[in-house]
């Protein structure tokens, strides 16, 4: 098998986020054969190839071999799985990035989703005799399997080169090209028509994007954010300093759109950085104000441009439910809480604020100054005075910490927890943590850790954030093991 050869096969299986597995068999001549005679034997090459579902016949070139693994890029399907929709419900699927499985039934993209955990789980967690020794409870489905983002971050381009403007998500497997979203289904129609005219009012003024290889152009993003329970939109325009455009038509554009919600803040962003971030220099404000509010599960937070907050709202109740489950009642005092709760990767305080009341007190630690900002605020807005957040990082700030934690709950960033944090988490000796992660691959290499120092998982569930997507939630009750 070498680079640029194409082979047609069946994806037999999807491991975590979205790589397919398929059997080539060949025959080769046996390279130890010395006699003059040639030996036939059978080779068996197992090969990577992205964005399929199981059971299609798919026709893909190998693009990468590494110690003798091989890697392969889809370059058609070429019969569909029994599984697959005959008509998938958005018209840009396939060619947009955004979403992997859309052509499933909601139904199958939860049991591929609870599939993958569990496997990636059992790898960890089977005893000895092979059979599974804690409690997998399934995947819990988002209540909403469209129109169900909060925000979207829409990126400036052309579909082809040189190409008519475009305002979307990067077409699947490019860096360059830009798919006009204008019927994405993960959004609300109030998007559709706020990135339609958005684009429309850009393209009247021939106005050019920023080409992220030459360096020049005005237009880089749109990011659209808005709170599913108030209805409460904040759209910001994110461009470079390279041209000085009056953008108070484009305002008045805007809230003249007939929306199911309402527009409260209109914003530029500056951004002059070289990489494909979005990211502030200097944020102006063109209408309204530059935050906007949200509801979960009775709290009322405050969300700022930038700050991280769950994309997915009706699911994050789902998800900060089940954390509270998990975390059940602590507290050894018929009448008063008694715990102290860590919360760490606290964000803008969400989880930290949902479990204030049955703790005597929540320390949250989140490296994001303006998340934490938030989380401060938010605190003070639902009356909540048993909150401590401090800002910095956890694998620096833990060790300053007077407080000693009772129980500790885990909400890491996509990479996991740092060693030498997850050490000193260790060290705290709690006997029991939550651990809600966004990635199960960086989960099962955290829980090796664990495992190794005296701790095991009582019970896990799947909870899907993410329909169309790969991605999953998977959250973890963990218990220290008597000594």
């Amino acid at each position: 098998m070498k680079k640029g050869q194409i082979y047609d096969g069946i994806i037999e299986k999807i491991i975590f986020p979205n790589k397919g597995i398929i059997t080539i068999e060949e025959e080769v001549t046996n390279p130890d054969q010395k006699t003059d005679g040639k030996e036939i034997i059978k080779k068996i090459h197992k090969i990577v190839v992205k964005n399929g579902i199981p059971g299609q016949k798919v026709r893909f070139s190998v693009n990468k071999i590494r110690k003798g693994n091989a890697q392969g890029r889809l370059l058609e399907v070429l019969e569909k799985s029994p599984i697959e929709l005959d008509e998938v419900p958005c018209q840009h699927f396939g060619q947009c990035g955004g979403c992997t499985y859309q052509n499933l039934s909601y139904e199958e993209q939860l049991r591929l989703k609870e599939n993958q955990v569990k496997e990636l789980l059992d790898q960890v967690l089977m005893n000895d005799t092979g059979t599974q020794a804690y409690l997998f409870e399934g995947i819990k489905g988002s209540p909403k399997q469209f129109a169900y983002r909060n925000k979207m971050e829409f990126s400036f381009g052309d579909e082809i080169k040189d190409g008519p403007l475009a305002l979307g998500m990067h077409k699947r497997g490019s860096f360059h090209d830009i798919v006009t979203v204008s019927d994405c289904q993960i959004v609300d129609q109030d998007y559709r028509k706020i990135l339609n005219c958005v684009l429309e009012f850009f393209k009247e003024r021939n106005i050019d994007f920023y080409h992220k290889m030459q360096h020049i152009g005005y237009l880089r993003h749109l990011l659209v954010r808005r709170g599913e329970k108030t209805g409460e939109i904040l759209v910001v325009l994110v461009t470079t300093t390279q041209e000085t455009i009056d953008l108070s038509e484009l305002v008045d554009t805007l809230l003249r759109l007939s929306l199911n919600g309402e527009i409260v803040g209109i914003l530029n962003t500056l951004n002059d950085s070289l990489a494909d971030v979005v990211q502030s220099d200097k944020t102006n404000l063109l209408y309204g104000q530059d935050y906007f509010y949200e509801e979960l599960l009775g709290l009322k937070f405050k969300i700022s441009p930038f700050s991280f907050f769950q994309t997915n709202s009706s699911g994050a109740e789902l998800l900060y439910e089940t954390a509270r489950d998990y975390v059940g009642n602590l507290s050894d005092s018929a009448s008063e809480p008694d715990k102290v709760i860590f919360d760490l990767y606290s964000g803008t305080g969400t989880i930290a604020q949902i479990l204030a009341p049955v703790a005597r007190k929540v320390v949250g630690v989140e490296i994001v100054e303006e998340a934490v900002e938030a989380a401060k605020e938010n605190a003070k807005l639902n009356g909540l005075h048993n909150c401590e957040f401090i800002a910095g990082d956890v694998l620096k700030v833990i060790d300053s910490i007077e407080d000693k934690p009772d129980f500790i709950v885990l909400d890491p960033p996509r990479d996991g927890i740092h060693p030498k944090a997850l050490e000193k988490i260790i060290d705290f000796g709690v006997d029991k943590m939550v651990y809600i992660s966004c990635k199960p691959t960086s989960l099962v290499r955290d829980l090796e850790v664990l495992l190794s120092r005296g701790y095991w998982v009582e019970k896990a569930v799947a909870v899907d954030m993410f329909p169309g997507t790969v991605h999953v939630e998977t959250v973890c009750l963990m218990e220290r093991k008597a000594q």
